[in-house]
């Protein structure tokens, strides 16, 4: 297929959701992936020693991500994810207290607030504090999260158990590092429509059969095609207008192939894209030069498989923590899983550190937290990192392109894309099908 309508560089969350809305669409779509494997920074490998799907890295979906229950339900893939009827979910805190924030099934932000009410984590003083935050949720672009959370008279304890778990989930990255505007962002998506917005959707797969290869069947389905290993590179030469824009149209070559198509989409990370574009012309120089002054935040995941069971939930939040949050795979995945992964979101303190100080450290942890662990073995353990997990929304940071560009013919996407939110799943999806809306409507 040398002559697609679309070539989409980039086979992550971005590009499979902008490659089957083409293909909805009508479109041919020809999808170029540099990795062996489909799903970019949202995937899964197979473990060795134990023959189980490990993610590369735990990912949560909120009932608010709108974009990506569409996609989902485009590439037939919702029953993928189980959807919360409300949002519900377990702390255990610093001293190993356990406790449950439940909302009841009504309109935002009152079932957060109710929800509020009933906790039994919080104080009547830290309860009456939510009620003050209010219902517009909006931020000075040089406060972080912190900062917002402190001027709006959040208490200690409040912060503690809730805005950090969340922000930190969402941003990725610490509240004092952290601008407070995305966060703004994410409560306003939250808590501003429907009262399962604030729900919690989990994976019922590994990432890849969550999404990933349903949407490259999708594509092939539709006449379109996915090439792995294919490490693709983006041209854009040629005269310009007079105000600087390139109108040659760009060129994607693999390896000693060049193809063409009315549309590029370049769905690489933002740390991949000075790379991806070749000699860009001066009206791009902006945009790549944002990329490579982006700073990364990362993610640090461990997997440990014990002998026995030693929690009944699924997920529990574990604030005041190094790795803030457990996952249960058995609870999710059924019996083909059986591991724990133990995620530390905005881990630049401790992503340096090496592989048995990090397994020692989520197992001391999760001891402390949950005694059931306490007696039990360990029998497998593995690390995951992920370095450039996202991109840095600290204060200062350079803005973030639009989808189109000043080049004709090639459009931008992925979750550094701006969209509004932060690098969130929602954030990629949401980005792919802008720009497969700008490639049908110019």
């Amino acid at each position: 297929m040398h002559s697609p309508d679309v070539i989409v560089v980039g086979a992550g969350c971005a590009g499979l959701a902008a490659a089957t809305r083409l293909a909805e669409q009508g479109a041919q779509v020809l999808v170029f992936e540099a990795r062996p494997t489909v799903g970019g920074r949202a995937t899964a490998f197979t473990d060795p020693a134990t023959g189980e799907r490990v993610d590369n890295g735990q990912h949560v979906l909120l009932g608010c991500y709108r974009d990506t229950f569409t996609f989902l339900d485009r590439i037939g893939a919702r029953d993928r994810v189980q959807l919360q009827d409300r949002l519900g979910v377990d702390m255990i805190d610093d001293d190993g207290r356990a406790s449950r924030l439940s909302c009841p099934s009504i309109a935002p932000p009152f079932n957060l607030l109710a929800g509020l009410m009933t906790w039994s984590a919080l104080t009547w003083r830290d309860k009456l504090a939510a009620v003050r935050l209010g219902r517009r949720f909006t931020a000075r672009h040089d406060e972080t999260v912190r900062q917002w959370l402190v001027r709006r008279h959040q208490t200690p304890r409040l912060i503690e158990m809730l805005w950090q778990p969340l922000a930190i989930a969402a941003l990725n990255q610490s509240i004092d590092v952290a601008a407070a505007a995305p966060f703004a962002r994410v409560l306003t998506e939250m808590l501003g429509g429907d009262p399962h917005d604030a729900s919690i959707a989990v994976p019922l797969t590994p990432l890849d059969q969550m999404y990933a290869l349903p949407a490259c069947d999708y594509i092939a389905r539709h006449g379109g095609e996915v090439r792995t290993n294919s490490p693709a590179t983006i041209a854009c030469g040629g005269a310009s207008s007079q105000r600087g824009a390139d109108l040659s149209g760009p060129r994607v070559t693999v390896r000693d192939e060049t193809y063409t198509a009315r549309h590029v989409i370049c769905a690489v990370p933002w740390f991949a894209l000075p790379d991806v574009l070749v000699e860009p012309p001066t009206a791009l120089h902006p945009v790549v030069d944002a990329a490579r002054r982006t700073a990364a935040s990362p993610i640090v995941t461990v997997n440990v498989w014990l002998d026995r069971v030693v929690t009944e939930q699924a997920l529990v939040g574990l604030p005041g923590r190094t790795m803030q949050w457990v996952f249960d795979k058995r609870r999710v995945f059924g019996e083909q899983a059986s591991h724990l992964s133990l995620v530390s979101s905005g881990a630049e303190k401790v992503v340096a550190k090496g592989n048995d100080e990090l397994i020692d450290l989520a197992l001391r942890e999760i001891k402390e937290a949950i005694p059931a662990a306490r007696a039990a073995v360990l029998r497998r353990a593995v690390v995951v990192r992920e370095k450039h997990a996202t991109f840095s929304l600290a204060p200062g940071q350079p803005p973030r392109p639009t989808t189109r560009t000043a080049v004709a013919g090639l459009l931008l996407a992925g979750d550094w894309i701006d969209t509004d939110l932060p690098a969130t799943i929602e954030s990629a999806v949401r980005s792919g099908h802008m720009a497969a809306s700008l490639a049908v409507n110019p």
